[in-house]
């Protein structure tokens, strides 16, 4: 079973927004809602390595949708958009279309076609993510959080510890600073802090490794973060 594709919607109008997010939910994808420009260019900061997709009204408090795809393009530019909009002038549309918005869709439209459309874009678009993560005799599942560990055995992980496993894992041998990992994995008002995160590294070293205390996988860098390195 594949992982689900997750959607950004952003998009002022709250009927419409609540509307797009529970079709797109009923079609078993993971949604999360942005209603002002400020309030969807931190989403998007945040979830940018897990997003697939993004619906992006045009005019919207703050930052308008076209500077924002500017900006979402600039930190993901192979990340899929389509904008959703009353601006049904040609000029609007050949302008979005230029900032390297997937399609153009203007209000009102009919469900069902947004849905296929949006569909056929992921097909076109996405690579399948990778279930399972290998290393050595461990594993990881990401959609069911159990791992292998190393002496065989099969257990349940935490949604944040599989977040920080897939953070790491997917960036290999690449240092990942603790202020990105607390960014992208907690909320503002969870003060999270880099015991919290050397604690959690701790813990896969006993999951992961042969020697805790000599680690071949997961490794501390001093005063910057932490890096995942899969052969050692």
């Amino acid at each position: 079973m594949p992982t689900p594709y997750n959607i950004l919607i952003v998009e002022d109008e709250e009927s419409l927004a609540s509307t797009l997010a529970l079709n797109l939910k009923l079609e078993n994808y993971l949604v999360i809602v942005a209603r002002s420009g400020n309030e969807a260019l931190k989403l998007f900061t945040k979830n940018r390595s897990t997003l697939n997709l993004v619906l992006l009204d045009v005019m919207l408090p703050d930052i308008n949708g076209f500077d924002l795809c500017k900006e979402f393009k600039v930190l993901e530019p192979e990340l899929p958009v389509i904008f959703l909009t009353a601006k049904n002038q040609t000029a609007d549309k050949i302008g979005g279309l230029k900032l390297g918005a997937d399609d153009y869709i203007t209000k009102p439209f009919d469900l069902e076609e947004l849905l296929l459309r949006i569909s056929n874009l992921l097909k076109r678009t996405q690579k399948e993510t990778e279930t399972v993560f290998s290393f050595g005799n461990c594993s990881i599942n990401f959609l069911t959080y159990e791992i292998v560990d190393v002496r065989g055995n099969n257990q349940n992980l935490s949604k944040r510890e599989i977040g920080l496993l897939e953070l790491l894992t997917s960036q290999p041998n690449k240092v990942i600073s603790r202020d990105e990992i607390i960014e992208k994995l907690w909320d503002v008002n969870e003060n999270a802090s880099s015991r919290t995160i050397d604690n959690y590294i701790l813990n896969f070293r006993k999951y992961f490794e042969i020697n805790p205390k000599e680690p071949l996988h997961f490794h501390s860098i001093r005063g910057v973060g932490y890096k995942f390195i899969a052969n050692s």
